[in-house]
């Protein structure tokens, strides 16, 4: 069983607070990353992220088990990242001081969550790719989602998540090449 799912169950049917806690712990940093490839920016990421949590604690949808309990998590934190995208302004100014700051607020959050010095550049190369690309790669292999599950989030067909894996692939080696970075693996 899905620790997430027996978690929320917990919480959401018998009111046991540890319940929501352990889903915090457990999702919030992969959340937060993955919602950062949408926005773009690790602090509204974070926002968001407490907003999925807080949207759980308050209205306590129901979970089905159609999915896994984080490919439906990260399925209402992609709606309502795009639902912030939507009402928000095309494009807010941040002066030069913030944007250093955000730089390393966002570094720092890469340095503890991915401790490889491999995974940080394959990362970096990601924020280069399409959004779409980052998206798909970051539920496929950091997230380590099915293709079905990751289907689901993005709200595409299975066979439409494969050929858009592999055109993503192509391009974050493409992205490596340029950058010197020499893998077999990607």
């Amino acid at each position: 069983m899905d620790n997430g799912a027996s978690s929320y169950r917990r919480f959401r049917d018998n009111g046991d607070d540890r319940g929501l806690d352990e889903m915090i712990i457990e999702y919030s940093d992969g959340l937060m990353l993955y919602l950062t490839s949408i926005v773009g920016n690790i602090h509204t990421a974070e926002e968001l992220a407490e907003d999925t949590f807080v949207l759980l604690g308050t209205k306590k949808p129901k979970f089905r088990g159609k999915s896994s309990f984080r490919t439906w998590l990260y399925a209402i934190g992609r709606n309502i990242a795009f639902d912030y995208l939507r009402k928000s302004t095309k494009h807010k100014s941040v002066s030069i001081d913030e944007a250093a700051e955000l730089a390393d607020d966002e570094c720092a959050l890469e340095a503890a969550y991915i401790r490889k010095e491999e995974q940080i550049t394959v990362h970096r190369a990601m924020r280069r790719l399409k959004p779409e690309y980052q998206q798909v790669l970051w539920l496929v292999y950091f997230e380590e989602l099915s293709n079905k599950d990751a289907a689901r989030i993005m709200k595409k067909s299975v066979r439409s998540v494969e050929s858009l894996l592999y055109r993503a692939r192509k391009s974050l080696r493409s992205q490596l090449e340029m950058e010197g970075f020499d893998n077999e693996k990607t």
